[in-house]
């Protein structure tokens, strides 16, 4: 049997078009860790914590050993990334004022038993400390998408589109303290050019 591919399997919520559409966002399973600065500093705190979220997620997929209840071949799903400035806003130029929370989607035969391990194993294998990440089931609800394809110093474009579709649907940009930006990247932008990375872009909405 081939490993699942969320990518293809929940083409909606990985595969939206070059423009804006309203979707619902069902309730996942994530190893997520915060963080606060720059995602460009080399060797810096967002770089490692994708190091931290990787080590976990392939972790938990390669052992199979003694595999968990329900336990089935898959693909590591993408990187993700909620961003915010104090106070709830989102302004691009000030990079590096960001807070952060790094994400990494898990099927949900991850629980708690099968986290732990996934942390003592990478402690044991790595020496890799894992006190940072936690295990959460999250429900973002509705939101708005959109496909960005470029720069991720060019989102604007795109935000603009996602903001000028919820005016014409009576919807409100529901981004503050408690919902974020939220961008999902499709591209390795170590191998990728700007002008062709891949970034899913989504903002919280809420009915006017």
């Amino acid at each position: 049997m081939p490993a699942v591919d969320f990518k293809k399997t929940d083409k909606a919520l990985y595969n939206p078009g070059a423009e804006p559409s309203l979707i619902e966002i069902p309730r996942m399973r994530f190893i997520m860790t915060d963080g606060k600065g720059d995602p460009n500093e080399e060797g810096g705190e967002f770089q490692s914590a994708v190091e931290l979220l990787y080590g976990l997620s392939y972790g938990i997929k390669m052992n199979k050993a003694n595999p968990p209840e329900g336990y089935f071949a898959y693909s590591v799903p993408p990187l993700e990334g909620l961003w915010w400035l104090e106070g709830g806003s989102m302004d691009f130029s000030q990079k590096d004022k960001f807070f952060w929370t790094a994400m990494i989607r898990q099927p949900d035969f991850v629980d708690e038993k099968v986290f732990a391990r996934a942390r003592e194993d990478l402690m044991r294998k790595k020496k890799l400390d894992s006190a940072k990440a936690r295990l959460v089931t999250w429900e973002e609800g509705l939101c708005v998408q959109v496909m960005h394809i470029g720069s991720y110093d060019s989102e604007h474009e795109s935000i603009a589109k996602i903001l000028a579709f919820m005016e014409e649907r009576s919807l409100a940009d529901d981004i503050g303290e408690m919902r974020k930006h939220h961008e999902i990247y499709l591209s390795d932008f170590r191998k990728t050019s700007p002008d062709k990375l891949r970034t899913i872009i989504r903002h919280p909405a809420r009915k006017i």
